[in-house]
């Protein structure tokens, strides 16, 4: 038995739509916002499963391919001993002629075995042995499976602890290469949340340097470090730090990650501004719902 029923998807994906339409979240229990995903708690008043909603598709077809690169890239985290977290891929129709909204649904799990949570608790007890083997075995983790093929989105809150083991969950974003190097993800989909005067522009310039750094595991091992202030657990950047220089060179330094967190912050903040701008002209002036529900406040 899967972890979501055709019926269960529908009523999941209407009220998203209901949502979208009043542009108001209150009536979703909402676990989170990607950068193009909203995940949602289902069912509302029990969520049994996370269900990570990706920007709609125009044909059904694009919506299919993108589900196989995502199993493909399960499969290849897989052997590189990457376990992550029970994962399906679902279609469903938004509507006639509206598009195909496609959902990645896993497991809720338990919040206190969420990287953030988990190392926040260590650090709250003083386990200082606990919350660095924690981060070492994410480490080591990254630095063994990332390459010019394949990648992976590192931050602490994309890993939980559990019971039996360390588990990864964000694969709405499948980090997969070519041959040539290429990004195999379809940038479109990506930058489909922006307006559509700055989509070319993002997809050409900006885009591409952001799928790559996730294919350089020094590159993975700063954000990762980077992501702990954004998580106000400043007190474990420096053991980090030392953590990933026993797998990369040049040695990466505090000042370093220090800078790479404010330009990321600025970054994201200013692709958020331009979403948040979008809304309001196609709230405002074209009288029409709003493609996608996003953050009331981001503390980056």
């Amino acid at each position: 038995m899967g972890l979501i029923d055709a019926a269960a998807l529908a009523e999941l994906e209407a009220s998203v739509a209901a949502a979208l339409e009043a542009g108001d979240d209150s009536g979703l229990t909402v676990l989170g916002y990607g950068e193009i995903s909203l995940v949602v708690g289902w069912p509302r008043e029990e969520p049994a499963v996370a269900a990570k909603r990706l920007p709609v598709f125009t044909h059904r077809r694009d919506a299919e391919a993108y589900g196989r690169l995502v199993e493909e890239y399960v499969a290849a985290l897989g052997d590189r001993g990457v376990r992550v977290v029970a994962s399906e891929y679902h279609v469903t129709d938004v509507g006639v002629g509206l598009g195909w909204a496609a959902y990645v649904v896993q497991p809720i799990l338990a919040p206190g075995a969420l990287g953030p949570t988990a190392l926040r608790a260590h650090t709250d007890a003083g386990h200082t042995d606990a919350g660095r083997e924690l981060l070492a075995r994410i480490v080591t983790t990254i630095a063994s499976a990332v390459d010019a093929g394949v990648g992976l989105d590192g931050q602490l809150s994309n890993w939980a602890d559990l019971p039996d083991g360390l588990a990864y969950f964000d694969v709405t974003t499948p980090m997969l290469n070519d041959r040539s190097g290429a990004t195999r993800l379809d940038l479109r989909l990506l930058t489909s949340p922006l307006p559509a005067a700055t989509r070319p522009l993002v997809r050409r310039f900006v885009a591409p340097g952001i799928t790559a750094k996730y294919h350089r595991p020094r590159d993975v091992l700063v954000d990762l470090a980077a992501n702990l202030l954004k998580e106000r657990l400043d007190s474990w950047v420096d053991p980090t730090i030392e953590l990933a220089n026993e797998h990369v060179t040049p040695a990466i330094t505090a000042e370093e990650v220090r800078k790479y967190y404010r330009s990321d912050a600025l970054t994201w903040e200013a692709m958020l501004r331009l979403r948040k701008a979008d809304r309001w002209w196609q709230h405002r002036v074209r009288r029409r719902p709003y493609a996608s529900l996003l953050p009331h406040d981001v503390t980056r």
